[in-house]
């Protein structure tokens, strides 16, 4: 199992907006082979230092079974779709992907 953090920054007052296309995606994601876990998360204010807060930025946190299903998953054609969909609104965006220590 792997586990994919990904942080993509929004434009101003675009949050929302990204929100709806990426949450219609997500039944299609989830039910992909390989899949075992995709969420969006935006942060939370918990006064506990060092956080960082940017109401600006989505972090998803995904669970795949193997880099290869992470591989066909950014080629199905429902991410080409969202891709398109999101292109004008997504700023920046960066992964790490990771496994167990």
């Amino acid at each position: 199992m792997i586990h994919v953090i990904a942080s993509i920054r929004v434009k101003e007052g675009k949050r929302d907006d990204f929100l709806d296309i990426f949450k219609s995606n997500v039944p299609s994601v989830r039910a992909e082979k390989g899949c075992m876990g995709y969420v969006p998360a935006v942060d939370m204010d918990t006064g506990l230092p060092p956080q960082v807060l940017d109401e600006r930025v989505v972090t998803v946190l995904e669970k795949w079974e193997s880099p290869d299903a992470l591989r066909a998953h950014l080629k199905t054609p429902h991410m080409l779709a969202y891709r398109e969909k999101v292109k004008d609104i997504v700023e920046d965006l960066s992964i790490k992907v990771l496994e167990d220590a």
